[in-house]
């Protein structure tokens, strides 16, 4: 019996890359929540305080699926999504206020990190040559249910570069292009 043993940065470019190829329109969102499921919603803005797109968030029983169309990106580059453990978006100190990764565990930032990932680190995501993000996202550490997994009231940040999966403190992502405060849906 053989093994075949596969990266994981090459795993998750494999799983992030068709979410992000699928073209949905910027108004929308590819995930829609049902009343019978937790849902949250967050809306992106950018380092002007423009609002250029949204995500809607769906609980499940193992995590939080994250649907998101995103406008005005930098166009064919890969982009660090992370979850931030902030409650705001201040756009005129370029989201400082959203602070670091979720860090529920207390562990080190990245997939390929032996003692990581953090709780909000989540796979890089491809903008087209639109500018246009759209994907679907899951993070199997997290909760909309209340509790200290749940990140209603946390921030989804989108950064100038992807993240390298390994190194401290947040995967050499760069600068925070855009941001979005996490609220249950109404």
């Amino acid at each position: 019996m053989f093994r075949i043993t596969i990266p994981a940065a090459l795993m998750a470019a494999a799983f992030a890359f068709p979410a992000a190829a699928q073209q949905a329109p910027a108004q929308e969102t590819p995930t829609a929540a049902t009343p019978e499921v937790p849902a949250a919603t967050a809306s992106f803005v950018d380092a002007e305080g423009a609002e250029i797109g949204s995500a809607t968030l769906t609980g499940t029983p193992h995590g939080v699926l994250i649907g998101m169309a995103i406008t005005g990106l930098p166009a064919s580059k890969w982009v660090a999504f992370h979850i931030h453990e902030g409650a705001t978006c201040e756009h005129d100190h370029r989201f400082e206020s959203a602070g670091g990764h979720l860090n529920l565990t207390e562990t080190d930032h990245g997939f390929l990190n032996d003692t990581g990932p953090h709780s909000g680190d989540m796979p890089n995501q491809y903008v087209a040559s639109d500018g246009l993000l759209t994907a679907e996202v899951f993070n199997g550490y997290v909760s909309l249910e209340g509790g200290p997994t749940s990140i209603l009231g946390k921030t989804l940040m989108l950064h100038a570069e992807p993240d390298d999966y390994a190194s401290q403190p947040a995967g050499a992502a760069g600068e925070r292009l855009a941001c979005a405060v996490i609220k249950a849906a109404s």
